[in-house]
């Protein structure tokens, strides 16, 4: 049940980090605030497809 997924950064959409997540107990897209090294600062980071 766990998938691979990729996390953007939705200030400058780039891709930073990837991690699993069970597709069963959150089957909408999940979101962190993470660190962008792009960016610089902590920003809201979705998942992509």
């Amino acid at each position: 049940m766990r998938v691979g997924i990729t996390l953007a950064c939705t200030e400058c959409k780039s891709r930073n980090y990837t991690t699993e997540k069970n597709k069963k107990n959150n089957p909408e897209r999940i979101e962190f605030k993470k660190y962008c090294p792009v960016c610089k600062t902590h920003t809201l980071h979705r998942e992509t497809k």
